[in-house]
């Protein structure tokens, strides 16, 4: 006498609920660490571009650049944060798999954004300074904050891999909906 069924043994779970709650993590960490990010390297960068426009006020809207590279940052967070909600369509069938996926996602992008927002705002504190001393020093500058922008943009590619990566496991139907069953 066997102890199941053959239709218990194929029957799936359902899909944990709490499971959402990693994919709604990821779209927090996403828009939290970006904002961070930007607005450390504005209001960082900020603060040279003020020092520095005491000796050189002709030089201020020149020097903005580190401030708006900053800016886009906060921009990388939304991005991500909007394409992992628009992926909660059936809260009920949402995975496990799904959820870490979207976290991993949004932690991706929001610290490679905090990162980013930190070189900038060091860059772009000590580039405008310099730059006021010694113009010849702002193609350099430039391609400093180049870089470090594109830590910010490594991450954004990245976690949008990863959160479209998540889609295949709704695909497999590796749990039933749980809206069915309550």
């Amino acid at each position: 006498m066997a102890l199941y069924s053959v239709t218990t043994m194929m029957q799936q779970a359902a899909c944990d609920p709490s499971s959402t709650f990693f994919g709604f993590m990821g779209v927090t960490s996403a828009v939290v660490f970006a904002n961070l990010g930007a607005a450390y390297g504005t209001a960082k960068s900020g603060v040279g571009i003020m020092s520095m426009g005491v000796m050189r006020p002709d030089m201020v809207m020149r020097s903005i650049i580190p401030v708006v590279m900053a800016g886009v940052l906060g921009i990388y967070g939304l991005i991500t944060a909007v394409i992992i909600q628009g992926k909660f369509t059936d809260i009920g069938a949402y995975t496990a798999f799904q959820g870490y996926a979207h976290l991993g996602a949004g932690l991706t992008v929001g610290l490679s954004s905090l990162a980013a927002g930190l070189a900038i705002g060091i860059v772009g504190d000590a580039g405008v300074r310099a730059n006021a001393q010694q113009p010849r020093l702002f193609v350099g500058m430039i391609l400093i904050l180049i870089f470090a922008e594109a830590l910010g943009l490594y991450g954004l590619i990245v976690g949008l891999v990863v959160a479209s990566g998540a889609d295949k496991a709704a695909d497999a139907k590796l749990c039933t909906s749980y809206a069915g069953t309550r």
